[in-house]
């Protein structure tokens, strides 16, 4: 069966998985409804199946607007943060909606339009607990038979350079994408290997390659070659049935809120860049040191016996304090925990690598599970760092960075945090500075609350349930 078909089988049954669910939630709170006494007993007890004209309603409706926020599209990256928050959305427009047509519809049925509201307090409440937890379980089994090769998508990736081997080091690290990477096009001689992965031939060789390798996508990743060889490579593609995908090369300089405007009738881009200002710096500031408040309390015992664990292990202080560049390129004196050996810089600054000699072995496992980072609460206390953000860097590096990478500097316009949408994307470490700038200019123009609780979650998740394909020192 080919790929498309089984993802339109995914999408179904989630459609069929939402309907019981929604069906489920309905019998539920009318259960509930009868037979607990709240707000006061039910005097007038009508039969469930007086409430079917009300229920069909709700399910079209809901189904309707589920389908309306995209969320019968099965994504390649699937954040469960932003699910819920969709299904929350979507379940109370349409419970509203339904309750406003039912009133039209049935405006001469006394028996529908005298619904318990309780029941319909019940039936939101586990509406949105039940699809919820559906599509959990929807999304387990999806990657259950990914894993055995059902449904993943054949991807050939066109490309040398480091856009290449990021994306291809992506879909390594991350099996649920539902990529299968048969191999890479690029001028070198077939046989080859990047990161593990054959070169199976040139740009040339791709309608051959297609067919041979059944290929379903292919990314081209090469923003440093011209727009007629772009274009040639795309043409040897389009005489296959293959989604072609092209990784921009305007990306290091636009990075969100992009859209398509027009000059009487010629296509323009328009770029727009939010900042973060006004009230949204006060709300943001408010949330920092509240989170820190609580985060110094929270974890209190546990940074106590990390810096007896230190003191005993090693001679020298417990914390290791480094001036980092900030808010507007100002420095402020970060605070960690050491890890390193007290003469672990005597030869000057170093970039921490994998198995790096420098680590005592307690610091090993403070990096591994990122305990060395609490005292960064007291930053965050103090105003000079954010709990979510760019990761902070020294000026040394900070001023060999600038002169290379397009737009580096601009990561300053926000206060360095503990953790950000690069480190939750996996570049951390010895990793592309490039990219690793591209996620945090996204970042910047992309705040929200709803974002940095996604990227706190997910660094605690993270934490809990490491992955250990991507690096984490």
């Amino acid at each position: 069966m080919s790929t498309q078909r089984i993802r339109t089988l995914y999408t179904v049954s989630l459609v069929l998985l939402d309907s019981l669910l929604i069906g489920l939630a309905f019998v539920l709170a009318y259960q509930l409804r009868v037979n607990i006494a709240w707000p006061e007993p039910l005097l007038n007890q009508v039969p469930l199946a007086s409430y079917a004209g009300l229920f069909v309603i709700q399910l079209f409706v809901t189904i309707t607007i589920l389908f309306l926020n995209r969320q019968y599209y099965i994504p390649r990256s699937l954040s469960r943060i932003d699910q819920a928050y969709y299904v929350f959305v979507s379940v109370s427009v349409g419970m509203l909606i339904a309750l406003a047509v039912a009133t039209i519809i049935f405006r001469n049925n006394q028996a529908i339009l005298d619904y318990p509201r309780a029941m319909m307090v019940y039936d939101w409440l586990l509406t949105i607990v039940l699809l919820i937890l559906g599509r959990l379980v929807h999304s387990w089994a999806r990657k259950r038979l990914q894993d055995r090769g059902i449904g993943k998508d054949r991807v050939l990736i066109v490309g040398t350079g480091d856009t290449a081997r990021m994306i291809i080091q992506r879909i390594a690290w991350s099996p649920a994408l539902g990529y299968d990477l048969v191999g890479i096009v690029n001028g070198e001689s077939a046989g080859n290997e990047i990161l593990g992965f054959r070169v199976l031939g040139q740009p040339e060789d791709l309608p051959d390659l297609i067919n041979e390798y059944h290929v379903d996508e292919v990314i081209i990743a090469m923003p440093e070659k011209g727009h007629r060889e772009m274009l040639h490579v795309i043409s040897y593609c389009e005489r296959g049935r293959v989604t072609i995908k092209i990784f921009p090369d305007l990306f290091q300089y636009v990075t969100t809120h992009a859209g398509i405007d027009d000059l009487g009738g010629l296509p323009l881009l328009s770029v727009r860049d939010y900042a973060l200002r006004g009230y949204l710096l006060t709300l943001k500031r408010l949330i920092d040191f509240i989170g820190a408040t609580l985060g110094l309390i929270a974890f209190s015992p546990l940074m106590l016996l990390t810096a007896l664990a230190i003191k005993l292990e090693s001679p020298g202080p417990v914390f290791f304090i480094q001036p980092r560049m900030g808010l507007d390129g100002r420095e402020f004196m970060m605070i960690k925990f050491r890890s390193m050996r007290t003469d672990a810089e005597k030869d000057g600054p170093g970039w921490t690598v994998k198995n790096d000699p420098r680590q005592t072995r307690l610091g090993t496992w403070l990096r591994r599970l990122e305990v060395d980072e609490l005292p960064n609460l007291i930053n965050v206390w103090l105003g000079e760092m954010s709990l979510v953000g760019p990761r902070p860097e020294q000026a040394y590096y900070v001023e060999q960075f600038r002169r290379y990478v397009p737009r580096y500097m601009d990561r300053h316009r926000e206060k360095g945090g503990m953790t950000g949408w690069a480190q939750v994307n996996g570049l951390r470490g010895d990793s592309s500075i490039s990219e690793r700038t591209k996620y945090d200019l996204w970042y910047s123009e992309n705040w929200s609350i709803l974002l940095d609780t996604k990227i706190l979650l997910r660094t605690v998740w993270q934490v809990i349930v490491p992955n250990h394909d991507e690096p984490r020192y």
